[in-house]
């Protein structure tokens, strides 16, 4: 990440995409109009703009972003220029067909789509940094650009290839990562079905095979294929470092896993100058606010904590899902105010305006096809004159209550063949105990498992992990700590089972987590779908479980609830170990909603977090700084609610509303 970069320069950003070579030049010139009236501060432009900028090989027009970008700038609105990566020209294609990916079947995909690269090939490479170059030099200096936004969301919708080209790297990915081959042999585990490589041309990716793949050289691909586009990206951004040096750089990330699984984006959001991120509600009949939040606490916890910005969302309605509803009046402002309140420096949209061709033309836009007239143009117009009055919000943090670990990297891991059951889900467990923090009103920072070393248990008194079935050795002594050192640990199953090659830690289940847990496991006992056992508490309380049982056998650790059926019947499933001046929870079944929440309350209370009394679906989320402290509540429900303030005031905030609060100074 430059040190040098000149953040003072982004405002507080609202807008989206704009794509204006879809439409002639007396279009552009009613969109910058549209624009000044809406308060639009910052346009993503040339997104997928190749074809234009380079019409043929070596053949260069940039007459019309010229045109555009200079409108822009008289208008005063800035650019996050995009370099054009994501989609090549159709030119290049056919001169270079072996550019496009490979599936994992042996299938070459093809033109006429985006996102078709094949990461590891060198005519790609070498084009994108040609491009790149080309933009830099023209545009790098230009007082309008304010970030340059390289690609577009990586790993969508295609990020792992299966060709020569990426075997070939693969190997010297590999021989890198393990400097040897008896050391992979040892890490992949080969000697199980008869699988030594003796010479490193032996290694392919894991293509079809007749059964499983070897999981740990499954995973290792999954890391190279990150790797490589991750590679690529910081080619571009090497490129624009040297040729515009002090403009931030970013590429706008899909940090909810509910919309990618292929980034890890802990390992990018070390490399951006700007994490960014798009995000778009996934209408599968639940709590769509919930995952907003979720996304938006893990946007900014891989920002470091410090601000981001919400690079993409949608005015209403998607166009890629089964069913794509409209938001309904004044979602749309809940909806941005509620990623500004976790961190965001602004909200921005996919796109300006509504494109009448192509497959994204039922998206929702600022501009709808319906124009100015619409309720949604009202909107638009509303929000940025409100974002207006926000402007001293930059630069200040959002402060959060309690700590939980989150692994692009063991999900990965977790997600291969062969597991005791295959409805074992990580991001169920992460969403069902972030859901239960979200309704008690309290605000999330994650953190990978390699983070926690130093986590002050003062600043966070409560630290969830809601599963990570694969865990360093060095994650047992940092947890171990963090609870000596006064804090509550809430574990739930099938944590701690595995290292980084996907290989059992010795000895008992649950791994490098049994001394912190002061248990071990004898034996998983999943349970087949639509089966339920029974939790039975010492206070004659019941939970009804699922998914999940095994035979805890306690080594230090208090039992305070136990199966009363089933094949664990009379064993623990869910039990508290104290040790140093904390303790550490361990919950061993599947529980969900109520009485997931009843676990997480007695872990909160053995942390001493005393939530805020709020009813369900409202928000308080606190932006604190230099300029001051802003509440923002939020208020997802259809009745008016009020909240207390600081000075013990009642504030009102109507239905379906966000008022923000700032404290006196």
């Amino acid at each position: 990440m430059s040190s040098a970069v000149q953040h003072d320069r982004l405002p507080l950003a609202y807008g989206g995409d704009y794509n204006p070579e879809q439409w002639p030049q007396e279009v552009w010139e009613e969109d910058v109009r549209l624009m000044r009236e809406a308060g639009v501060t910052v346009v993503s432009l040339g997104v997928f703009a190749w074809s234009r900028m380079e019409p043929q090989p070596g053949v260069y027009d940039w007459d019309w972003l010229d045109t555009v970008i200079g409108m822009l700038h008289s208008a005063g609105i800035s650019v996050d220029l995009a370099t054009p990566t994501v989609v090549p020209p159709a030119w290049f294609y056919r001169a270079h067909p072996d550019a496009l990916p490979v599936t994992r079947d042996g299938v070459r995909l093809a033109f006429g789509s985006r996102g078709a690269i094949c990461h590891s090939n060198a005519d790609y490479r070498a084009a994108a940094a040609s491009i790149t170059t080309k933009l830099a030099e023209r545009y790098g200096s230009h007082p309008a650009v304010v970030l340059w936004h390289v690609h577009n969301e990586y790993g969508a919708p295609v990020l792992t290839c299966y060709c020569d080209n990426c075997a070939a790297a693969f190997r010297r990915w590999l021989a890198d990562r393990h400097g040897s081959l008896d050391a992979l042999n040892a890490a992949w585990g080969t000697a199980f079905w008869g699988q030594i490589y003796g010479d490193w041309e032996e290694i392919t990716p894991p293509r079809l095979t007749p059964t499983v793949c070897n999981p740990t050289q499954q995973l290792d691909y999954q890391r190279f294929a990150d790797a490589q586009a991750r590679a690529n990206f910081l080619a571009e951004r090497d490129i624009l470092h040297r040729l515009s040096p002090g403009v931030p750089v970013t590429t706008n990330f899909m940090v909810a896993p509910s919309q990618c699984q292929s980034i890890d984006y802990w390992a990018w959001g070390k490399e951006v100058d700007l994490v960014t991120n798009d995000h778009y509600l996934v209408t599968d009949g639940r709590r769509t606010h919930v995952n907003l939040a979720l996304t938006a606490d893990l946007t900014r916890s891989v920002a470091g904590g410090a601000p981001w910005l919400l690079l993409e969302h949608a005015t209403s309605g998607v166009n890629w899902q089964p069913y794509n509803p409209a938001k309904r009046p004044g979602e749309m402002a809940r909806n941005s105010l509620s990623h500004v309140a976790r961190g965001s420096e602004g909200a921005m949209f996919f796109q300006w305006r509504q494109s009448r061709s192509g497959a994204e033309k039922f998206h929702s836009s600022m501009l709808p096809h319906g124009g100015t007239g619409t309720r949604v143009w009202h909107e638009v117009v509303e929000l940025g004159h409100r974002l207006e009055d926000l402007a001293d919000l930059r630069s200040t943090r959002t402060r959060a209550d309690v700590a939980m670990i989150w692994s692009w990297d063991s999900w990965w891991a977790q997600n291969l063949e062969w597991r005791p059951s295959e409805a074992l889900d990580a991001r169920e467990r992460l969403e069902s105990f972030y859901e239960a923090l979200y309704d008690r009103h309290l605000t999330v920072d994650f953190f990978p498992p390699s983070g926690i070393g130093a986590l002050d248990p003062e600043r966070y008194p409560l630290l969830v992990v809601p599963q990570l079935y694969s865990a360093p050795a060095s994650v047992a002594a940092d947890l171990e700590s963090y609870v000596a050192r006064g804090g509550t640990l809430l574990v739930s199953f099938f944590s701690g089972i595995v290292d980084e090659n996907d290989t059992l830690h010795p000895g008992p289940y649950p791994g490098v987590l049994r001394d912190v847990l002061g248990l071990t496991v004898e034996e998983f006992s999943p349970l087949l779908p639509g089966e339920t056992v029974t939790v039975g508490t010492g206070t004659g309380e019941t939970y009804e479980a699922d998914l999940w049982s095994e035979i805890v056998v306690p080594q230090g650790c208090e039992t305070l609830a136990a199966f009363t059926d089933g094949h664990a019947a009379g064993h623990p499933a869910l039990t508290r170990h104290a040790l140093g001046d904390g303790a550490a929870w361990y919950l061993a079944t599947r529980l969900t909603g109520d009485s997931l929440a009843a676990v997480v309350d007695l872990a909160l209370t053995d942390a001493g977090i005393v939530p805020t009394g709020l009813p369900r679906d409202v928000e308080l989320v606190v932006r604190e700084g230099e300029s001051g402290t802003f509440r923002f509540a939020i208020n997802h429900t259809d009745a008016e609610v009020k909240v207390v303030l600081p000075d013990g005031s009642r504030a009102a905030v109507p239905a379906g509303t966000v008022e923000i609060f700032r404290d006196p100074r």
